[in-house]
């Protein structure tokens, strides 16, 4: 066996053959000799070590050879500079030519074209490499980001696991006689009524143009979001909002009304918090009775009641498409105020409501056809019911801490007309006689309140001047003068004289400053002689007059002074209302009252009146002659007009000083009715009296509230008259004693 070739030699016989043309290598100016591996079966050679020569200096290095293969390699995917030119390339190697180097030259060019072809891929897959590198490196920091800004908005956001849904402000619904909603007393301006007793139309409105992936989403839509964010973007300011229902339920239950970063955030992660603690339908139904609708209205039902007059439960599609596209913006699109808007934006809600196919488009299309109409409210004198209403019920219960329906005694029908009674009159009358208000209160002869006007106006003003104002009630006090005598034996015929009459230096004189001399009860209380009433309370004392009043329902203090006889002690309506009651109804006391019943939660009756006799205060036939001469007030007296077709009436006018104030209070069998007329400021008139709008108010009042109504008696104008009883002890001459 032959020795193997020593290929260490630089020899051109050494195996390296001259490099071929265009070859390259890594730091180095040409390819290192190959060493072919010996013929078999003969000892492999030791392996020649790898010179690298440097190209500049000329000077080899030696390399391991274990990394020979890994240099072949990178020779070929190397993008180094090109070789030299000038010099030939068996000048660059350390041996000489031979065949071993000639028969390298077709796998040179061939190693050349992968090159050139690895050279046109390679810049291309770093790009996306590093685009991939890039993108990774960018969305860990985003997720660095986000959880770092999670931790402090959630620093900042009281204890998730101490939240709990606000409680809903109690509502008081105050209901008429007949069931019929009068006004809501309470924060939320109506009560919350179940999703199950809401049709189906009414939250769907709210899906289709709030939050139509509400089902669908975990609290958050991303789309819905992403779409707010780009317009905010593109327009450089807080153009929309994005918020799904859960977030606005978020935002109305704990979050302040700013519009922030900092706050969409925190509505953020309480909307998630509520989506993993309710159900969607309890989230819907929290929606639904919590969110605003302009107008003091929170919550559909009382957004229904406010403007179409009657509960959510009943609102049809078009109603129900105008009450969601309200949330918008409430204030401004608010019917009462601006219902072209609301119109407009319904008709967009109707829309998304029949893309979403939630109704049929015939519905959709008589919603269109047929918008909602708003109920315009007058005065608002409900209003004045309420107010009182709400002060018996704190009396009643305390503290109002749940929802409650009050049924009162009002009759809704009846406090129309009441209102428009007075509306209409001090609209014809109030500039001829310089008055700006008014009030009325009329109640059955057992008490029970069946219309209350408080003023003229209650969005102007919400004071109660049935209830709360005091004035002088004028000579409509002098039907307890003249009970007073015929309770101590006097009769509607007996005789007293009309002339000028002084009282330590007080000078009372008649309106027309006319006397008549000696004249009857009847005629003297029928034309509401002044000198008659302070004879007559001079001759039994103040002090028994002032009994009287009281005996009969009058509350407010009364000074026992001799001009009590004229009514310079001032009352209520209210009150003095209720101290006709007993010339109504036989001689019966009345305490008049509002409240009939008040239902808690789940319709548990939590009050329930009770029925109270407060026996006799007047015998029948002394009811029976007041009666009479209070017949005479209105068929000849001051209260000519005041007259009800087919029906006994009786009442008594009454003009305070100085023309300040105008009363009239009549009553039949069925109502009794005060009505009073004045200035807020007391002052004066332009010679109002109680012969005007006063009657005149109530004249229109009670011939509506008394049309179809069985026509009831009154005590000695229908029938025979009640015997009399026997005459008070000591009769009249005792009586006589006392000027007081």
């Amino acid at each position: 066996m032959a020795p193997p070739k020593d290929t260490r030699d630089s020899g051109s016989a050494g195996g390296g053959g001259p490099t071929p043309k265009g070859a390259k290598g890594r730091g180095a100016a040409g390819r290192a000799a190959e060493v072919k591996p010996p013929p078999k079966g003969e000892p492999k050679a030791p392996k020649a070590p790898l010179i690298v020569v440097d190209e500049d200096a000329q000077v080899g290095i030696p390399r391991p050879a274990g990394k020979r293969r890994r240099e072949n390699l990178d020779a070929d995917d190397d993008e180094g500079a090109p070789m030299p030119q000038g010099k030939p390339a068996s000048s660059r190697t350390s041996g000489g030519s031979g065949p071993g180097g000639a028969s390298k030259a077709g796998p040179g060019k061939k190693s050349a074209a992968k090159k050139s072809k690895s050279k046109a891929r390679g810049p291309k897959g770093s790009l996306v490499g590093r685009g991939v590198y890039w993108l990774a490196v960018a969305g860990l920091w985003c997720v660095i980001a986000a959880g770092g800004l999670f931790v402090y908005v959630a620093l900042h956001l009281p204890p998730i696991h101490a939240l709990e849904v606000p409680k809903r402000p109690p509502n008081v619904q105050v209901v008429g006689m007949d069931g019929t909603l009068l006004a809501s007393r309470g924060d939320m301006g109506g009560s919350a009524i179940p999703l199950k007793e809401m049709p189906a139309h009414l939250p769907n409105a709210f899906i289709a143009i709030e939050d139509r992936r509400f089902y669908s989403h975990f609290g958050v839509d991303l789309l819905g979001l992403g779409r707010a964010v780009w317009a905010n973007v593109t327009r450089r300011g807080i153009a929309q909002g994005g918020s799904s229902i859960t977030q606005q339920l978020a935002k109305n239950l704990f979050l302040r009304p700013e519009r922030t970063i900092m706050r969409k955030l925190e509505e953020v992660m309480l909307a998630l918090w509520l989506e993993q603690k309710f159900s969607k339908r309890e989230i819907l139904e929290l929606y639904l009775n919590r969110v605003y609708f302009g107008s003091g209205a929170y919550g559909v039902e009382g957004a229904a009641q406010r403007y179409f007059g009657k509960s959510a439960r009943e609102v049809s599609v078009g109603e129900a498409a105008l009450l969601a596209g309200l949330v918008k913006s409430p204030s401004k699109l608010a019917p009462t105020r601006n219902y072209d808007g609301a119109e407009r934006r319904s008709q967009l809600v109707l829309g998304a409501m029949a893309e979403e196919g939630m109704v049929p488009d015939a519905t959709i299309k008589a919603a269109l056809a047929d918008p909602p109409r708003v109920v315009k409210r007058g005065g608002g004198s409900a209003g004045y019911v309420a107010d009182w209403v709400m002060d018996v019920v704190n009396d009643i219960l305390g503290r109002v801490e749940d929802d409650l329906v009050v049924e009162t005694t009002i009759d809704p029908a009846l406090q129309i007309l009441a209102e428009r009674a007075l509306i209409d009159t001090l609209t014809q009358r109030a500039d001829k006689y310089g008055v700006g208000q008014a009030a009325l209160v009329a109640m059955t002869p057992d008490g029970g309140v069946r219309a209350l006007v408080g003023g003229r106006n209650y969005q102007e003003s919400q004071f109660n001047r049935a209830v709360a104002a005091k004035r002088q009630p004028g000579s409509a006090f002098k039907p307890f003068v003249y009970l007073t005598a015929i309770e101590r034996g006097l009769r509607p015929d007996t005789l007293r004289e009309d002339r000028p009459i002084a009282v330590k230096g007080w000078k009372p004189e008649n309106y027309k400053h006319e006397y008549l001399g000696p004249v009857s009860l009847t005629t003297a209380l029928a034309h509401s002689l002044n000198t008659v009433s302070v004879r007559l309370t001079l001759e039994f004392g103040p002090t028994a007059v002032m009994k009287t009043a009281y005996r009969l329902g009058i509350s407010s203090k009364l000074e026992p002074n001799a001009s009590i006889a004229l009514g310079t002690s001032e009352v209520s309506v209210l009150e003095l209302v209720n101290a006709y009651t007993p010339f109504a109804n036989g001689g019966l006391a009345t305490v008049p009252h509002v409240v009939e019943k008040i239902r808690g939660p789940k319709g548990k009756v939590l009050y329930g009146r009770p029925s109270s006799v407060l026996g006799r205060v007047v015998e029948p036939a002394y009811v029976a002659m007041m009666n009479q001469m209070m017949r005479e007030t209105i068929r000849v007296g001051t209260a000519k007009g005041a007259g009800l077709p087919g029906w006994p009436v009786a009442g008594k006018t009454g003009t305070s000083q100085d023309f300040r104030d105008a009363w009239f209070v009549g009553y039949t069998g069925h109502l009794v009715t005060g009505v009073w007329f004045g200035n807020d400021d007391s002052s004066p008139t332009r010679k109002m009296t109680g012969g005007g709008p006063p009657v005149e108010a109530w004249s229109r009042f009670m011939r509506s509230a008394h049309d179809g109504v069985p026509v009831a008696d009154l005590v000695g104008l229908s029938g025979a008259s009640p015997p009399l009883p026997a005459p008070a002890r000591g009769g009249e001459g005792v009586a006589r004693g006392g000027e007081g």
